[in-house]
């Protein structure tokens, strides 16, 4: 997936993870279901701009997250 800098509009490196410092566990998106056993989640990757140093968030799975 290509990302291009919303504040340079350099092209950013991606597929960066995210961790949180001092933490055994890291982050994650997630989506109640309707169901019991239907909630959705993702781990989300950074991505970072090697020109201005702006940092994104996304996940590779979006398209199973619904309204």
């Amino acid at each position: 997936m290509k990302m291009i800098c919303i504040q340079c509009q350099t092209e950013m490196i991606t597929d960066c993870s995210v961790t949180v410092e001092g933490g055994m566990f890291g982050i994650k998106i997630s989506q109640k279901g309707n169901k019991l056993f239907n909630n959705i989640s993702a781990v989300p990757k950074s991505a970072v701009c090697p020109n201005c140093g702006n940092v994104s968030l996304y996940i590779e799975e979006y398209k199973q997250f619904k309204k």
